[in-house]
């Protein structure tokens, strides 16, 4: 129903994308995003290996003979991780669609485009995009401040950040923080995005690997069910609001206080294996956006879809029949 640079550019039939997640990015979800006509990125990192990702790789083409991409997420860690036998990886796989998030991506740009994969980068800042662009990615995925995860420093919402990048970019524009509906769908389209971005919503669906608990709480949760930590550490994240969560932001306030203070709190692995294995939602950090307010049921991926794009339809159908009495 919809065409536009991004469809076109990547071969997907609908403009929305299931960007990389951590833990949750497996082939049961995205091979499902897939066959809903979606464009979903596995998480290379939740991987142990390059090797079992290979094996996720072919998992998930198992599961879907449409399009699907990886996420390559590049950051700071205190056991270094082998980049280059992931990115190798994902080359050898035959996997054309790769989303890098973190750091800069360029290193890792020659070897993809020798191998014929096309790079969306994840931005959150209108500068970093237009970097990003001037590197050679084929197009950015920018993050408002509404999104799960890290939004930067500048909290700028989307309304603003949206179109400002459109103003400065000329390839395409993946919408991100926030939308989980067709409304937001037809308004990420008008403020110069041609796809949007969803994780929450793609969290609360049958086919994510994440306990029923956690699909449940996004469901009771309201936009307000967010916090933000780690903002005086210089890396703010947006995560579900739960006693573990609340706890990190009040030690973080406190004088004096450093990320070694709340890093048995903030743990990956707590939020793994407590909440998103065991459904204890309240005992681990865990990652959603502002979306939770637009999100009242668990449906599969393809309802998901098929939902957002019938919706999306819907509102201008309606409005062009508006203009024209």
């Amino acid at each position: 129903m919809f065409t536009t640079d991004f469809t076109t550019t990547f071969g997907i039939e609908h403009p929305i994308v299931c960007g990389g997640m951590t833990a949750v990015g497996t082939a049961d979800l995205i091979g499902a995003v897939a066959n809903a006509g979606a464009l979903g990125f596995l998480s290379a990192l939740t991987q142990p290996t390059p090797e079992a990702l290979v094996k996720e790789i072919g998992r998930c083409r198992d599961l879907t003979d449409k399009p699907f991409g990886v996420n390559l997420t590049i950051l700071p860690t205190i056991d270094p991780v082998p980049y280059d036998e992931y990115r190798d990886a994902i080359i050898d796989s035959g996997v054309k669609i790769v989303e890098t998030a973190g750091s800069n991506p360029k290193p890792h740009l020659p070897a993809l485009k020798a191998g014929g994969v096309k790079v969306i980068h994840k931005a959150v800042t209108v500068r970093h995009a237009v970097k990003a662009q001037e590197l050679g990615v084929d197009a950015v995925s920018i993050d408002g401040f509404e999104c799960a995860g890290h939004p930067g420093d500048d909290d700028v919402p989307g309304l603003v950040l949206i179109p400002a990048a459109a103003r400065k970019l000329s390839i395409p524009i993946i919408a991100s923080g926030g939308f989980a509906d067709g409304a937001g769908l037809v308004a990420a389209l008008a403020l110069g995005a041609s796809a949007v971005n969803m994780g929450t919503r793609f969290v609360a669906t049958d086919e994510a690997p994440v306990h029923i608990n956690v699909k449940n709480q996004i469901v009771e949760n309201d936009e307000r069910s967010t916090i933000l930590v780690f903002r005086e550490f210089h890396n703010t994240a947006r995560v579900a609001r739960n006693a573990i969560s609340e706890e990190i932001a009040h030690i973080s306030q406190q004088i004096g206080a450093t990320f070694e203070d709340v890093a048995h709190l903030a743990s990956g692995r707590r939020g793994r294996v407590q909440v998103l294995e065991n459904g204890l939602v309240d005992d681990g950090m865990w990652w959603a956006s502002q979306a939770q307010g637009l999100i009242h049921d668990i449906v599969s991926c393809e309802t998901a879809v098929d939902r957002i794009v019938s919706e999306a339809s819907a509102l201008l159908n309606d409005k062009l029949a508006s203009m024209l009495n």
